[in-house]
């Protein structure tokens, strides 16, 4: 598809459900269907940054995903170890930068050591953003963020009186763009604690297909939906 004439997001969001349902499916465990998605995920985010979008969000693993069993959970604290410091190098060549959004701290030590080996490998890289929620929800980040704001002014370092949205932005995990676009895979049309904070004003889009099945083809007709909204940002 020619992305010539189309208008992108600068921030875009994905929410990446329906890989057990995916396995699941086709009698496959659902280790299967994570490893699918990372799959996936790899040749996605090639495609989605040689585009031209400057940032993307990934709701990877949240707070709540901690409550499933525990040999999935073990499984996908395995398989991010694997892609953040052996499969993941090819966002280097891309020269976009990875950060990681979340409590991270509370995962396994080897799970946040292989993250902060992602982020220090691609820490000087300029043409793009990934920013991985991981162990992530969106209620924590504002929690963490007022804690943070807080401190700061039992301190002295900031007055209440000083505090903006910008400064909101600026204490939470990550300071992002506000989120243009979510896309959430499988069907499911809800957001999860997904960035609420960042999406206060960003379109959704809710494709029935699961993400291991998300190709570049369902990507380009995502965008075409992005272009027929007429975004009014509380104006008529």
């Amino acid at each position: 598809m020619d992305y010539m004439d189309l208008k992108l997001p600068n921030h875009l969001g994905i929410i990446m459900d329906g890989n057990g349902r995916w396995a699941t499916s086709r009698g496959l465990s659902r280790s299967e269907g994570h490893r699918e998605g990372a799959r996936n995920l790899k040749s996605l985010l090639s495609y989605i940054f040689d585009k031209g979008i400057f940032c993307v969000s990934l709701y990877a693993f949240s707070t709540e995903n901690n409550k499933r069993d525990k040999k999935e959970v073990d499984y996908l604290m395995k398989l991010f170890m694997k892609l953040f410091k052996e499969e993941f190098s090819f966002l280097k060549d891309l020269d976009v930068k990875v950060v990681f959004s979340g409590r991270i701290h509370f995962l396994p030590s080897d799970v946040w050591s292989a993250a902060s080996f992602l982020e220090e490998e691609t820490k000087m890289c300029k043409s793009g953003i990934l920013n991985i929620c991981l162990n992530y929800g969106g209620q924590y980040e504002i929690v963490d963020m007022v804690k943070k704001i807080s401190l700061d002014v039992m301190e002295g370092r900031i007055m209440a009186s000083d505090i903006t949205k910008e400064v909101v932005l600026e204490n939470l995990y990550q300071n992002l763009p506000p989120l243009d676009f979510v896309i959430r895979t499988s069907g499911e049309k809800r957001t999860s604690n997904f960035m609420i904070y960042q999406a206060a004003y960003a379109e959704y889009y809710f494709p029935e297909t699961y993400f291991p099945d998300f190709s570049e083809k369902e990507f380009d007709l995502a965008i075409l939906e992005y272009n027929k909204r007429k975004r009014r940002f509380g104006g008529n």
